[in-house]
């Protein structure tokens, strides 16, 4: 029996993945309109088994930065057509993740447009670091008619199509809006929307059920983080696992590609300690046949490598270690070193610097010997 690991393709419905290193996503607020800039980021990543785009949004309502991109208008498809084509071009794969950030959105980010959520409930904490004051999360409006909403992600699931995506990710994680409708906490409707589990879960899987439609349900996967805590998410762990088991057994009956599911983190701006739940118990509730378990959250190179080897996951989603190493999936597979000097305040906004700038692991090689050491990051 042969043993997984990093370099081990992988079928995801009539896709097959070239290795088991997945880009995460990940906001750099540079891009309302993805441009040039744009298409070289993602090229450079091109090497990922599967790219998953930076959370984008369906709804110029629906954010929490001020420059983050869409998918709500002719430019912003044009602009993401020509990094689906660079993308191809250099035998890469891509699924755009389709995002709405709810109630943790600011009204002064979306020209004076309410935030909203399933329940007026406003998130403990926040900190909106592009208003003046930095402000905390505020008070959002309920919404009238989820159905509304719905339709919004299955609008930018037909846009994403049309740009040649390769499939959607929903993003069901870090209390955003299909989160919040998921969360007890955030979520106290007394309609068919709040309440018991399958109608808290009924708002994530109508969204999975209109995006199937689009795009069929081998090219669908989503994101969830049953720990909770980021964006004041704040279950009791009794609640979160049987939400969750509750919803993985409904998502694998629809057999989408893949299931993705984030490991316990505490973000520094949580004021909501969340939940360390394992996040291992729920792959029994999926049959790999068909939807593929991916895991995420703060792993490095040996231990994504383990749970490939023990059969834990299907496929390791990295994050911030994609930001300083374009070629990281190479890396990996050959065991390169991995660069870990990440510059932070360049993370979010900005041109080039601390985004497309970063070295190759050939291209350190050559600036080291050319240098004695990398000037640019070693």
């Amino acid at each position: 029996m042969s043993i997984t690991t990093y370099s081990t393709p992988l079928r995801l419905g009539p896709l097959v993945l070239k290795n088991r290193v997945i880009m995460s996503s990940l906001t750099r607020d540079r891009n309302i309109i993805p441009a040039q800039l744009q298409v070289e980021y993602y090229t450079q990543r091109a090497g990922a088994g599967l790219i998953l785009t930076e959370g984008t949004l369906v709804s110029p309502q629906g954010t929490e930065w001020s420059n983050a991109p869409g998918i709500y208008n002719d430019e912003q498809m044009k602009g993401w057509k020509a990094i689906v084509d660079s993308v191809h071009a250099h035998n890469g794969l891509i699924f755009l993740q389709l995002w709405h950030v709810g109630r943790v959105a600011h009204p002064l980010l979306q020209h004076g447009e309410p935030n909203v959520g399933p329940s007026s409930i406003a998130a403990k904490g926040g900190k909106f670091r592009q208003l003046e004051g930095h402000p905390g999360h505020v008070q959002p409006k309920e919404i009238d008619d989820p159905e509304y909403y719905i339709d919004l992600y299955r609008r930018a699931a037909e846009q994403a199509k049309q740009c040649g995506f390769d499939g959607v990710e929903l993003h069901n994680a870090n209390g955003y809006l299909p989160h919040q409708f998921l969360d007890n906490t955030s979520n106290h409707r007394q309609d068919s929307w709040g309440g018991s589990v399958e109608n808290r879960c009924r708002f994530t899987l109508r969204i999975i059920d209109e995006c199937i439609k689009v795009y069929g349900n081998d090219r669908v996967g989503i994101k969830l983080g049953p720990s909770g805590g980021y964006n004041d998410m704040g279950m009791s762990e009794e609640d979160s696992i049987e939400t969750f088991s509750y919803l993985v057994k409904e998502l694998n009956k629809r057999k989408i590609a893949y299931i993705q599911l984030t490991r316990h983190w505490e973000h520094l701006d949580s004021v909501t300690p969340g939940k360390n739940i394992d996040i291992f118990q729920f792959k029994k509730f999926i049959n790999s046949e068909h939807t593929k378990f991916f895991v995420n959250t703060n792993y490095d190179g040996k231990e994504g490598a383990q749970v490939l080897q023990d059969g834990q996951a299907d496929a390791v989603v990295f994050g911030r270690l994609y930001i300083g190493n374009p070629d990281l999936a190479q890396r990996l597979i050959n065991k390169n070193c991995i660069n870990t000097n990440l510059d932070i305040k360049k993370f979010y906004g900005g041109g080039k610097e601390g985004y497309t700038d970063y070295p190759t692991y050939e291209e350190y090689l050559k600036l080291q010997e050319q240098f004695g050491v990398c000037p640019i990051r070693a």
